[in-house]
């Protein structure tokens, strides 16, 4: 019943949906109703909502700490911390209460669904439903299929995404998925701008006037340093299992620092890339000079846009090269609805068509000559390019 869980449970009673919200404390489910209260207090003291309505939509949900309660529900979705191991036994907690034939869901902005679908006793009915913050406001859900997701369980995921207004993509399983894997090359290429010596609020002016609502460094303090650290250690680990390893970044060293040596660890702390004095506007906090000789290089302004723009879009080929998605339109809407990316653009793959393939992978090439191989042209993208196809 944290923020995700109270804003679900919310999206949920708008759409006359009975919700159970499950917390490890009465008080704790309570806080989460709280939520609920607040923003229908809001509807109907701006005359957008009668009392009477708001009470009606309050009442749908059941704050309770009692596993018991889920019994009945055909769909349960858990919105707890990033731990497998914490995930796995609330699934086994619920699915022991749920209807056999319902869906059991995770709300994981990364961790992989078939590995998350271990702990089921009906891997068949698990899926995952990666809702953004806040929740009452954003308006995508990305649902994720696991290896063994069935079609039904697909089918009534989606069903329910539309019953409470919000636009689905479907994508398939990989670490990260679509969106918070294309959003994270978007943060490391700034905090890389970073660490190059450019200046930070050159940085943020970038990625405005390329048509990001958040630059870079203020998303870092509002997602936390510290998350994204926590972040970057369990897929390290869950990769050494795997016998992978995980490619290092600039932004890795910049977090570190900014974490180790200056105690900032983002807004929630009230001090990260920005300073938050209370009552005041946030400012770039002076000592970034200093620390990463922001503003002793400089490179062009053109460059700094398109980094912006090419990582994702190149990102998002390589999530087509490898079937996590499938769909043109899915990458569009949710790049645009999820993750912010301008919407001049016409979305993540549009922004390659109309910029011209191969005009786009000669780009690439020189950014990559210039700024590093993750602007390397993937073979799809050459070979689309060549074929003088587009992405359809």
């Amino acid at each position: 019943a944290g923020m995700m869980g109270a804003g679900i449970a919310y999206s949920s009673a708008m759409a006359g949906i009975e919700v159970v919200l499950k917390d490890i404390s009465e008080e704790n489910a309570q806080k989460g109703k709280d939520y609920s209260k607040k923003l229908l207090d809001k509807a109907v003291s701006r005359g957008k909502m009668t009392q009477e309505k708001a009470d009606g939509i309050l009442s749908l949900i059941k704050p309770t700490a009692n596993a018991e309660d889920l019994q009945g529900c055909d769909l349960v979705i858990e919105a707890v911390f990033e731990k497998t191991e914490l995930k796995a036994a609330v699934t086994q907690e619920a699915e022991a209460q749920m209807l056999e034939t319902g869906v059991m869901a995770s709300n994981t902005s990364s961790l992989p669904i078939t590995g998350l679908a271990e702990a089921s006793c009906r891997p068949a009915n698990f899926i995952g439903l990666h809702f953004f913050s806040p929740v009452d406001k954003m308006p995508l859900v990305e649902i994720i299929c696991g290896k063994q997701t069935s079609d039904e369980a697909l089918a009534k995921s989606i069903d329910y995404v539309l019953q409470i207004r919000k636009t689905p993509i479907v994508v398939n399983d990989a670490r990260g998925f679509f969106t918070t894997r294309v959003i994270g090359t978007y943060v490391n290429e700034g905090l890389g701008m970073l660490a190059e010596g450019l200046h930070p609020a050159s940085i943020e002016k970038a990625a405005s006037l390329a048509g990001f609502p958040v630059g870079t460094l203020a998303i870092s303090d509002e997602l936390n340093l510290q998350t994204m650290r926590n972040i970057r250690l369990a897929t390290e680990a869950a990769l050494k299992a795997e016998g992978k390893e995980m490619p290092k970044t600039a932004s890795d060293s910049v977090i570190d620092r900014m974490i180790d040596e200056f105690d900032r660890a983002g807004k929630l702390a009230g001090k990260g890339f920005y300073d938050y004095p209370q009552g005041g506007k946030k400012t770039l906090w002076p000592g970034l000079k200093e620390a990463f000789g922001a503003g002793s290089k400089e490179i062009p302004f053109e460059d700094m846009k398109e980094r912006f723009l090419f990582v994702q879009s190149l990102e998002t080929v390589r999530c087509m090269e490898e079937g996590v998605i499938e769909k043109v339109a899915d990458a569009n809407i949710g790049s645009i609805m999820g993750i912010g990316f301008p919407p001049w653009t016409g979305g993540v793959v549009q922004y390659i068509n109309q910029y011209g393939l191969r005009e786009f992978v000669a780009r690439a090439q020189e950014l990559a000559d210039k700024y590093g191989e993750r602007f390397a042209p993937p073979a799809l993208l050459v070979e689309k390019a060549e074929k003088g196809e587009i992405f359809e």
